[in-house]
């Protein structure tokens, strides 16, 4: 179960009308933490986020899945149950499954959260969506840069 202050601060985003990526990156960040603070490991940094999508999908973060051809077959149907499971009201987790999940990750690595390989993984996932991509990314970045400063 995500901690209570993932959740306001996803609602907040939500409320502000940010985008459900946006809304989404709480989860993520939220897991790299718990990874970091050594509650349990994950084999990648892919690994790490995609259990902070999954878990901000199921709590109701309206995130789409994936696209055909983007990810596995069951990736994207894990992402479709667990939107379809954030929309319905919550029922209990069973105690001994997440056990089972937690001890499992707990036998795995803490660097997947580490800055070197959160930045190799941001660059590849930029270098796959290609150059028009990064750009718009890169002109929004600078505007909100701009809007920062004017403000600060």
């Amino acid at each position: 179960m995500p901690e209570r202050e993932t959740l306001e601060r996803a609602r907040e985003d939500a409320r502000e009308g940010k985008l459900p990526s946006t809304q989404a990156g709480e989860f993520v960040k939220e897991e790299m933490d718990h990874i970091r603070e050594g509650k349990h490991g994950a084999r990648s940094t892919k690994q790490a986020i995609a259990i902070g999508l999954s878990k901000a999908r199921s709590a109701g973060v309206k995130l789409p899945p994936p696209k055909k051809g983007k990810t596995s077959e069951a990736t994207r149907e894990k992402a479709e149950r667990d939107l379809s499971k954030g929309q319905r009201p919550a029922k209990k987790k069973s105690a001994k499954r997440s056990r089972a999940v937690e001890r499992a990750l707990q036998r795995e690595g803490h660097s997947a959260a580490s800055h070197a390989s959160l930045s190799k993984q941001a660059k590849q996932a930029a270098r796959q969506r290609g150059s028009a991509s990064r750009k718009q990314v890169a002109k929004k970045a600078a505007r909100t840069r701009q809007g920062r400063a004017s403000h600060g």
